[in-house]
C-alpha cells in the first residue's frame, strides 16, 4: 500500500511510465493533504483556554477532518487497484463475437468500479470543504493561513477527482447513471468552488491583506 510507504516511492511511480498511480490517486492524496492542514489548524485551537467557547465545535470539525483524511488516503490506494480492473477488462480477448460481448460487458463493469473511487474522493473533499466555513471563523488566528491552504488543496483535489469521474462517464453506456452522476458532481463542484473562494477570501481578510 502506498499510504504506508515512503512518499518518494509514490511520487516516483506517479511520474513513471506506468498506468497507476494516476490522476485519481494523486487527487485523493491532495485531498488528504488538505484535510491534514484543516486538522492542524483545529489541533492548535482545541485545548486552549482562549478558544474554550468554540472548542466543542472545533473538536467536531477536527474529528471530521481526521476521518476524512484517513478515508482519502485509503482512496489513494483504492484508485490504483481499480485501474487494474479496467486494464484487465480492455486486455480480454476479442476474436469471436462471444469474446467481444464478454469483453464489452467487462469493460462497462470495470468503468463503474473505476469511477467509484474518484467519486468517493470527490464527495469526501466536498464534505471537507464545507467544514472550512466554520473553521475559518473559529480556528486559532495563528493558523489561519493553513485553513486557506486546506481550502485550496481540497478544492483542487475535488476538481481532479471530478475529471477522473468524467473520463469514466464518457465511456459508460448506462445513460441514466451518467446523467445522475454528472448532475451531482457539477452541482457539488460549483458549491465547493464558491465555498473555497469564500474561505480563502476570509483568510486574506483576517491576515489584513492587502494592506491598507
Amino acid at each position: 500500500m502506498y499510504r504506508t510507504g515512503p512518499i518518494e516511492k509514490y511520487l516516483a511511480d506517479a511520474a513513471a511510465g506506468i498506468p497507476a498511480p494516476g490522476g485519481g490517486s494523486v487527487s485523493a492524496l491532495a485531498g488528504a493533504l488538505g484535510a491534514s492542514m484543516a486538522a492542524m489548524a483545529a489541533n492548535f485551537t482545541v485545548g486552549k483556554k482562549k478558544f474554550a467557547a468554540v472548542e466543542p465545535e472545533v473538536r467536531a470539525i477536527l474529528a471530521e477532518c481526521e476521518a476524512g483524511g484517513r478515508r482519502l488516503l485509503e482512496l489513494m490506494d483504492a484508485d490504483v487497484a481499480a485501474y487494474s480492473t479496467v486494464s484487465a477488462a480492455y486486455g480480454m480477448p476479442r476474436e469471436s463475437d462471444e469474446q467481444k460481448a464478454a469483453r464489452a460487458a467487462a469493460i462497462q463493469d470495470a468503468l463503474k468500479v473505476a469511477l467509484a473511487e474518484p467519486l468517493a474522493a470527490f464527495r469526501q473533499c466536498a464534505a471537507l470543504v464545507q467544514q472550512l466555513d466554520r473553521l475559518v471563523e473559529t480556528a486559532n488566528p495563528n493558523l489561519i493561513s493553513d485553513v486557506g491552504v486546506a481550502a485550496i488543496l481540497l478544492e483542487a483535489a475535488l476538481r481532479g477527482a471530478k475529471l477522473n469521474v468524467e473520463i469514466n462517464l464518457a465511456s459508460l453506456k448506462d445513460e441514466a447513471l451518467v446523467v445522475a452522476i454528472r448532475a451531482e458532481i457539477d452541482r457539488a463542484a460549483a458549491e465547493a468552488a464558491c465555498m473555497a473562494a469564500s474561505v480563502v477570501g476570509r483568510v486574506y481578510a483576517k491576515m489584513g491583506w492587502p494592506p491598507a
